[in-house]
């Protein structure tokens, strides 16, 4: 049987069996895991896996706690941070948000949490003229947007800590009936909170299970009846998944209202 691992150049051994170590300190979570468990899953020598494990703690990659137990360390969570970051992420979704703007004729924008704000970080328009003031780098509050009630209903903030995110004057039992809604339907609605006649649907786009950004679709208020919140949410759940890295996603409960 032939491969294209056994066609290309055989494996550097030391590097596989770093990479095999962090892809077990990954799945461990932030608990850890112990020496003796990692020999015995990967099926390595104990001091082997030792002085790689220590090679590693050295660079950030991995941490070791007072108990002996390892962890991912700092340099290696930064890596994914970084790679999600808002360019990052900006340059993955730009040509679903280019499609999306174009099919629906409707404005899109991608946003990224920030504190108890979200910042737009892309932004597409349609070809119609819509009246909406909103500038790629703006910030907004997160509880009274589409975009931050879908990043903040997958992101994993209890309910009890919603409130933080509502400022002061503003009813908190609407941030948390927003975010349950959003959590059944897989995305958000905001209906002229903001501007009159001006209605957002945010979806949120999830890393590992949890919300790393969300994308809204803006349009006119009287437009966004149930039937045209199922076409826009079904067009988004067609698009994104194929355009993003297999480690970015759409909620299961949207995939499974275009299905």
């Amino acid at each position: 049987m032939t491969s294209l691992d056994a066609q290309g150049p055989a494996p550097v051994e030391a590097i596989d069996r770093a990479l095999a170590l962090l892809s077990a300190l990954s799945e461990a979570g932030p608990e850890g895991t112990s020496l003796v468990a990692l020999c015995r899953d990967l099926h390595l020598n104990k001091s082997t896996a030792y002085r790689a494990l220590a090679t590693m703690r050295t660079r950030g990659y991995v941490s070791q706690d007072a108990d002996g137990s390892y962890r991912l360390g700092p340099a290696a969570v930064g890596l994914g941070a970084a790679y999600f970051g808002p360019s990052s992420l900006a340059q993955l979704t730009h040509p679903a948000l280019l499609v999306l703007a174009r099919d629906l004729d409707e404005l899109v924008h991608l946003g990224v949490l920030n504190g108890d704000r979200v910042i737009y970080v892309d932004k597409v328009e349609p070809d119609k003229a819509i009246r909406v003031w909103s500038q790629v780098g703006r910030h907004v509050p997160a509880a009274t947007t589409s975009l931050g009630r879908a990043i903040l209903a997958f992101s994993g903030v209890p309910d009890d800590q919603l409130d933080a995110f509502v400022h002061p004057g503003d009813d908190p039992a609407v941030l948390r009936r927003a975010v349950r809604d959003a959590r059944r339907r897989g995305y958000a609605t905001e209906i002229e909170e903001n501007e009159p006649g001006i209605a957002c649907l945010g979806v949120p786009i999830l890393a590992d299970g949890a919300a790393v950004a969300a994308l809204s679709v803006t349009m006119l208020a009287h437009t966004l009846d149930d039937q045209r919140m199922s076409e826009v949410a079904g067009r988004v759940a067609e698009l994104v998944p194929p355009r993003l890295p297999d480690a970015l996603q759409l909620p299961d409960a949207l995939g499974r209202a275009r299905g």
